[in-house]
């Protein structure tokens, strides 16, 4: 759950409000209780800012991933601030507002690759990246103190399915704006390589889909348009029909449709039709990868959903990773599914990509440091052996200054760099929500 702040001139910049899923309010090792009572949703506490409201300047959200925007419509009365981002991001956040009964109240400015706006002391330009969303921003915050590079989440994707492809030009341009320091993902920092292309799984999940013989359901992250069109084009190639079950995959859609980022060539059909259809037909992606008990996939895997049963010889497939902690219900589901004979595919034991990570590994990131050159590395987004990889990786490319910090750390970038431990205070909040 990421929420950042840049201070300058007396006077904060906020980037990105986030949620998490499923945590605890306190890491395990901290915890009298080993971190056994969790929460649905939790979000970072915003004390230290709201405690400095008045110097809050702006909220800039760099795109619509949960981690990324969703806690701006809970904690956004207590910052009260002009939030800036994409026009698909808006949306999602405009739905999120609906919710809390914030419709209306929330001043909300859309930007693209061609704005330029100064918000308090900070000079904000938005630059394109590729990411597993629509219109994912690096973010350059210019001050009078000097450059920051804020990469929010990415990777280099050549042919992005949806979206303009990575522009290496532009970060190699940024090596002559003198780019104070490379605030950048970590997530992914620990794996060597690159990570595959959105084309690549496309090919996968054509190749693995089209010899099965029964019903195919797919569980991915309902955040990523580009892994639904092209499922959908599967769909098509493959003489199946496509549906989608499950809140989060049917509102993403809903807004890629409004604002023409859906293929017009690519239709489908009602969550209730599939059903009636024959097995060979039937190309379900439901919500409920990580196991969630509430979800499409759960209660499939119960016989319980009202629109679609499974039998033996259909086949489950997770376009997805397992998120570390999710281990045991994932495993569980696929106990479940397997009792009935349906079969079921987790994409690390594919020998096909069928999943494709949304950030960048060791070698994206060395490439990254080697366009810009920034003077100090500041690797965040990540748990703590996330960061140190990320942090050994900017060492070898020639970065001289690198602050791995954690969360409450504040980094001083100008005029001495330098990291003071612990000095504000964080936490995580209990969000209510159904």
């Amino acid at each position: 759950m990421n929420m950042n702040l840049y201070g300058h001139d007396g006077q904060w910049l906020m980037v990105d409000c986030g949620v998490s899923f499923d945590e605890p309010l306190t890491p395990p090792w901290k915890s009298p209780d080993n971190g056994a009572t969790r929460f649905n949703v939790v979000a970072p506490d915003p004390v230290f800012i709201t405690e400095n409201r008045d110097r809050l300047c702006g909220l800039v959200i760099t795109h619509a991933h949960e981690d990324h925007v969703g806690a701006v419509a809970y904690l956004w009365p207590r910052l009260r601030c002009p939030v800036y981002t994409t026009p698909f991001t808006a949306e999602v956040l405009r739905r999120k507002l609906a919710q809390t009964g914030l419709t209306g109240k929330v001043p909300i400015i859309e930007v693209d690759s061609l704005s330029l706006c100064q918000v308090g002391p900070f000079s904000l330009q938005w630059l394109e990246i590729t990411h597993s969303i629509p219109e994912p921003y690096a973010l350059k915050i210019s001050t009078p103190a000097g450059n920051v590079l804020h990469t929010a989440d990415w990777k280099i994707d050549a042919q992005p399915v949806t979206g303009k492809a990575f522009d290496a030009k532009l970060y190699q341009g940024l090596a002559e704006q003198n780019i104070l320091a490379l605030v950048g993902d970590s997530t992914n920092a620990t794996r060597p390589g690159f990570s595959i292309s959105e084309r690549n799984c496309y090919d996968g999940l054509l190749s693995t889909i089209r010899p099965l013989q029964g019903r195919v359901v797919v569980s991915c992250f309902g955040s990523n348009i580009a892994r639904l069109i092209s499922l959908a084009k599967v769909a098509s190639q493959t003489g199946r029909y496509m549906a989608l079950f499950g809140r989060s995959l049917l509102n993403m859609y809903g807004i890629a449709r409004k604002l023409n980022i859906w293929p017009d060539d690519l239709p489908l059909v009602e969550p209730e039709h599939l059903g009636y259809l024959p097995a060979h037909e039937v190309l379900a992606v439901a919500t409920g990868s990580q196991g969630e008990p509430r979800a499409a996939l759960s209660r499939m895997a119960r016989d319980g959903h009202p629109q679609l049963a499974l039998e033996k010889g259909d086949t489950i497939i997770f376009s997805s990773i397992i998120i570390p902690g999710n281990e045991k219900s994932v495993m569980t589901l696929i106990r479940q599914f397997e009792g009935q004979g349906i079969n079921t595919l987790l994409s690390e034991d594919s020998t096909l990509p069928i999943h494709a990570s949304g950030h960048p590994c060791a070698e994206e990131l060395a490439l990254m440091y080697n366009w810009v050159k920034p003077q100090i590395a500041i690797p965040v987004h990540g748990e703590p052996e996330h960061l140190a990889a990320h942090g050994e990786v900017a060492k070898r490319t020639g970065i001289k200054k690198r602050y791995v910090g954690r969360n409450g750390d504040l980094y001083r970038l100008a005029p001495v760099s330098g990291i003071r431990r612990q000095v504000v205070k964080t936490g995580r909040l209990p969000i209510q929500q159904d």
